[in-house]
């Protein structure tokens, strides 16, 4: 019985475990702040492209109603209400193309912001991970466990810690370590 429990006791001591809180390590990653300063940008820009698109539907809906109600004067000769009837049809023809522009303009924004975000995102973590598996491998531990985790229902993964073997600092550090100057500035 105590060849058991010594055997047990030796085998636990060396499944060490350590901990990380990778939503801090993440959010407090200079990349990760420098990535969502890109994709505002991005955003901004997209942004201003479709305004322009939009300020040019105003004014091409503007130009519509005009020539609309240019067909409609009977002020004027049948042969130029015809006239104008035809420019109020190639307007709404315009109108109708530039909706469909809008729409995939917005739909094609939406999932290169998404795709770019996506893209920066995976890279971020592949290099967190990369840094905590180096320094699980160089602790010893056997496994790392996330304690900003959460479940499917939103609860926490981890329930209990005491602390020891927190990783996070460590990590933080030697990813922040390369910061460009201006990035340290910023906090």
């Amino acid at each position: 019985m105590l060849a058991f429990v010594a055997i047990a006791a030796s085998a636990s001591a060396q499944n060490r475990i350590a901990i990380v809180d990778l939503r801090k390590v993440f959010d407090e990653y200079y990349k990760t702040k420098a990535a969502d300063a890109t994709l505002k940008d991005r955003a901004g820009d997209l942004e201003k492209e479709r305004k322009a698109l939009t300020d040019q539907y105003q004014k091409l809906t503007e130009d519509y109603k005009k020539a609309l109600d240019g067909a409609n004067d009977q002020a004027v000769s049948a042969d130029e209400r015809e006239k104008r009837k035809k420019t109020a049809e190639s307007k709404l023809i315009e109108i109708k193309e530039l909706e469909q522009n809008l729409t995939q303009f917005d739909r094609q924004s939406r999932t290169t912001l998404e795709e770019q975000q996506r893209r920066m995102r995976d890279n971020i973590l592949a290099e967190i991970k990369n840094v905590i598996n180096t320094k699980a491998k160089s602790g010893s531990y056997s496994l790392v466990v996330d304690t900003a985790a959460e479940t499917i229902n939103k609860t926490p993964v981890v329930m209990y810690t005491n602390g020891e073997n927190d990783l996070t600092v460590a990590v933080l550090a030697q990813l922040n370590s390369g910061a460009p100057a201006s990035a340290g500035a910023s906090k």
